[in-house]
C-alpha cells in the first residue's frame, strides 16, 4: 500500500525502513511489512538523511587474527554490524576494514572496498574472513558455496542452548525460509531451502535444583542459511540462551538458574552464539589454514557461572 503512494521509494527501500522500525501506525512502530492497514490509520515514516552511496573508512578497532595481501581474518565482537544497511549506514565492519586495509584493497566491482563473502549476525561473535582482492573474493566465494562438501572449508560454532538434548550428537536436516507472519525472522518450512546443521553436546549444566537446565553445544554448518543455528535449535526445542527472536517463551527458564547465572544471562543481552572455528584453503597458496577463537568474556562468564550452578 505504501509503495502505491510513495513512488520515490522502492519496495525494497520501504521494506528496509519497516524492518528498521522507521514506519509507525498510530504512533507505534510496525516491523512487519505484511501488516494490514486499517481504514483511518495514520502512517508516519522517519526517513534517515541521505548518506554517501559508498561506505567510508572509519577508525574502528579490529581484533585481527590473520592478515596477508589476499585475506584478513578477524574475531568480530558482538554488536558490530557487518555491512552498511538501513539504520546502520556507518560504524560497520566494512567501514572498519576500509580504514584498516587502506590502499591494499583492490577495486572489487570498481570500488575500493573489502570483499564480504559471508556474514555473522550483528549479535553473533567470532571468526570472519574477508577478501582483499578480486581473486581472493572469487576463491572464497566458491569455498563458502561448497560448504566443505568437496573442499576443506569448515565453520564451527559454540552455542549455549536451553535444556539437555536427548542425544549427544545429531544432524538437523530441515529446510528454512522466511517466517510466514514475522518477515524479519526465518522458520523451518517445507518449501524452504535445504538447511543442514550438525551438532555435538560439549557440556550439560544443572540449575539450582540439580536438574539439567542448559547445554553447551558445538555446531558445524553444511549450509549457510540466515539464522540457521538459531532456527534449527529452536525447531529442536532447545533455543539459544538470550535469543529474544527465537526463544522468548524460554525466558521463564531463567528462574531455574542461580543468581549469578541469571545476572550473566541478562548482561549478555544477545544470543549465546560464537563462531569459534574457521578452516579454509588459502586463495593464492592453496595452504589449508585453521583458526580458533576462544569464547569472548560475556560467554565465558555465562559458562563459568553455569558450571558453578550459581
Amino acid at each position: 500500500m505504501l509503495a502505491a503512494h510513495l513512488a520515490d521509494l522502492s519496495r525494497s527501500r520501504l521494506k528496509a525502513l519497516i524492518l528498521d522500525g522507521k514506519v509507525a501506525i498510530r504512533a507505534a512502530p510496525v516491523r512487519d511489512p505484511a501488516y494490514h492497514v486499517a481504514s483511518g490509520d495514520t502512517i508516519t515514516i522517519d526517513l534517515p538523511e541521505a548518506v554517501a552511496a559508498e561506505p567510508k573508512g572509519e577508525a574502528i578497532p579490529l581484533d585481527v587474527v590473520y592478515e596477508d595481501d589476499d585475506i584478513i581474518v578477524i574475531d568480530k565482537p558482538a554488536g558490530l554490524v557487518v555491512h552498511p544497511a538501513a539504520g546502520h549506514a556507518t560504524g560497520t565492519l566494512v567501514n572498519a576494514l576500509i580504514a584498516h586495509c587502506g590502499v591494499s584493497l583492490s577495486g572489487i566491482g570498481g570500488v575500493r572496498r573489502p570483499g564480504i563473502v559471508h556474514r555473522l549476525d550483528k549479535d553473533t561473535s567470532g571468526l570472519m574472513v574477508v577478501a582483499k582482492n578480486d581473486q581472493a573474493h572469487q576463491s572464497l566465494s566458491a569455498q563458502f558455496a561448497d560448504h566443505g562438501r568437496t573442499g576443506p572449508m569448515e565453520r564451527g560454532y559454540l552455542a549455549f542452548v536451553w535444556g539437555a538434548l536427548s542425544r549427544p550428537r545429531g544432524t538437523i536436516d530441515a529446510p528454512i525460509d522466511r517466517h510466514p507472519h514475522a518477515r524479519e525472522k526465518m522458520a523451518v518450512r517445507d518449501a524452504g531451502r535445504k538447511a543442514v546443521t550438525h551438532y555435538e553436546v560439549r557440556e550439560v549444566f544443572n540449575g539450582h535444583d540439580g536438574r539439567p537446565v542448559a547445554s553447551l553445544i558445538a555446531c558445524r554448518l553444511e549450509t549457510g542459511r540466515t539464522h540457521q543455528i538459531r532456527v534449527h535449535m529452536a525447531h529442536l526445542g532447545h533455543p539459544l540462551m538470550g535469543d529474544s527472536s527465537y526463544g522468548p517463551h524460554f525466558k521463564t527458564k531463567a528462574s531455574q538458574l542461580g543468581p549469578k547465572s541469571r545476572a550473566a544471562l541478562i548482561a549478555l543481552n544477545r544470543q549465546a552464539l560464537h563462531a569459534y572455528l574457521l578452516v579454509l584453503e588459502h586463495p593464492k597458496t592453496g595452504e589449508i589454514l585453521r583458526w580458533e577463537a576462544p569464547l569472548p568474556e560475556d560467554l565465558l562468564l555465562l559458562k563459568d557461572t553455569l558450571k558453578a550452578a550459581l
